[in-house]
C-alpha cells in the first residue's frame, strides 16, 4: 500500500500552509459561485402538477408547508421497481431530522418526488422508517418536465444540460436518472429557481450545503447579493436563531 510521504514537523508545517491558502482560495471561489447562484434568473411554473400523497393529490405549491422554498429530491423510483435507487436511498439515510430542522428555520421545506405509485413509495418508506414527504408524480408530466425521466422514445433526451448520445441497441423505455430541484412561492406563485444533476446530487447531507442550492441562500449578514430573504439570520451554526 502506497501510504504517504514521511516527512519532519516543520516539512509537513509547510506543506499544510500552502494546502491552507488554497483550501482558502477555494472557499472564497465557492462563496462568489453560490452568490452567482443566487442571481439566477427564475420561471414561473405555469402548468398544473398534481403530486399524490398521503392526503391524497396535492398541486406543487401545497409542499412548501409554510416555508417560501422548497427542495426537491428527485429519488429513482421507477414504477416497475419494488425499491427505490441503492444510490438515493443512502443519500436519504444520511438526512438527519436535524437537517431537515435546520432547512426549515430558514424557511425552506424539503421533500422526495418519484414516479412510482404512492403505494410503493409507502412501503419502502415504512420499511427504512423514514418521515420525509414524498410524493407520487405516477400521473403528471413533472418528473418529465424537470428532466429525471428521460424517454428517449417521445424524442427527451437531454441530462444535465446537455444532450446525450444514443447508444445502438439501448432500452427505448423511460430511464430514471437523479436531480435536485430548487423552488420558491411569492403569494400564489411558484418559481423554479435551481436544477443539479449526476454529481450535483452531492451536496445532500448538509443543510448549509442545500442551503447553498437556493435563492435566499443561507441568509446571513454576509451572504451576497444582498436584502434578498425576507430575514436576515446571525451566524449561530445551531440554526436556532
Amino acid at each position: 500500500m502506497a501510504l504517504p510521504e514521511v516527512v519532519t514537523r516543520e516539512q509537513w508545517l509547510e506543506a499544510r500552509k500552502w494546502l491552507l491558502a488554497a483550501e482558502k482560495q477555494d472557499t472564497r471561489r465557492r462563496d462568489a459561485l453560490n452568490a452567482d447562484r443566487r442571481r439566477l434568473p427564475m420561471v414561473r411554473i405555469e402548468k398544473e402538477y398534481l403530486l399524490d400523497g398521503p392526503q391524497g393529490k396535492v398541486p406543487l405549491a401545497r409542499l412548501f408547508g409554510d416555508s417560501r422554498q422548497l427542495i426537491i429530491q428527485h429519488v429513482m423510483f421507477d414504477p416497475a421497481w419494488d425499491a427505490a435507487c441503492s444510490g438515493c436511498t443512502a443519500d436519504i439515510d444520511e438526512l438527519s431530522d436535524g437537517t431537515l430542522a435546520h432547512l426549515r428555520s430558514r424557511d425552506t421545506a424539503f421533500a422526495l418526488v418519484s414516479r412510482a405509485p404512492l403505494a410503493k413509495l409507502q412501503k419502502y418508506q415504512a420499511s427504512k422508517g423514514w418521515t420525509i414527504p414524498w410524493y407520487s408524480s405516477h400521473d403528471s408530466d413533472f418528473n418529465y418536465d424537470f428532466r429525471v425521466t428521460l424517454d428517449r422514445s417521445a424524442g427527451q433526451a437531454e441530462y444535465n444540460y446537455q444532450v446525450l448520445p444514443a447508444s445502438p441497441g439501448e432500452d427505448q423505455g423511460p430511464e430514471e436518472v437523479p436531480g435536485i430541484s430548487c423552488f420558491l412561492r411569492d403569494g400564489d406563485d411558484v418559481f423554479h429557481t435551481y436544477s443539479t444533476y449526476g454529481r450535483g446530487t452531492d451536496i445532500l447531507g448538509s443543510a448549509y450545503s442545500m442551503l447553498d442550492l437556493t435563492a435566499l441562500g443561507r441568509q446571513e449578514d454576509w451572504e451576497e447579493p444582498k436584502e434578498r430573504a425576507p430575514r436576515v439570520h446571525g451566524p449561530d451554526p445551531t440554526f436556532s436563531d
